[in-house]
């Protein structure tokens, strides 16, 4: 994996973000936090658990820390709320990417899990992580989305691509 390649899926996942945060300001503040059946209980609470990843992923990365402060969904009462947080993180993952070279996908990411285990990764590994984990998530955030009749038209990596020219 090089750093292009990284960044082309860093892209495609900031774009999918937007676009999930894009179709929220559709729904109402109730159904954005309304209970689901989902694996974090409302639409805010999934994406709330999304963000908080790519942040914790982020600190990993950069530090090689576990990232021990977890976001709340009080903390983002509102979807322009976590839009801007969003924002920071998109900055913040793209300036740290953008000093990253391809060796430097090979390096080993260790960092310490609260269970007293050291883990080691690989980079490419966690960052291909942060992307495919927030597929999931941006997954569901989509179902729910068109259950209540506003779908986001589609996620397909394709589609980014077509959009993106």
């Amino acid at each position: 994996m090089n750093i292009q390649d990284i960044m082309t899926m860093f892209d495609y996942n900031n774009w999918a973000n937007r676009l999930i945060l894009n179709t929220c300001e559709q729904v109402s503040q109730e159904q954005f936090e309304a209970p689901t059946t989902h694996s974090f209980g409302s639409l805010r609470g999934t994406l709330v658990h999304t963000l908080d990843s790519e942040w914790g992923w982020r600190v990993i990365c950069t530090t090689g820390s576990i990232n021990t402060e977890e976001m709340k969904e009080t903390d983002y009462p509102t979807v322009a709320a976590l839009k801007q947080r969003w924002q920071e993180e998109e900055q913040a993952w793209r300036a740290y990417l953008q000093g990253l070279s391809d060796a430097d996908m090979t390096s080993i990411v260790r960092y310490f899990i609260p269970e007293g285990i050291w883990r080691e990764r690989v980079l490419w590994h966690c960052l291909y992580h942060v992307v495919n984990h927030g597929m999931q998530h941006r997954s569901e955030a989509a179902a729910i989305l068109t259950q209540y009749g506003h779908s986001e038209g589609g996620l397909d990596f394709t589609r980014y691509l077509n959009e993106r020219k």
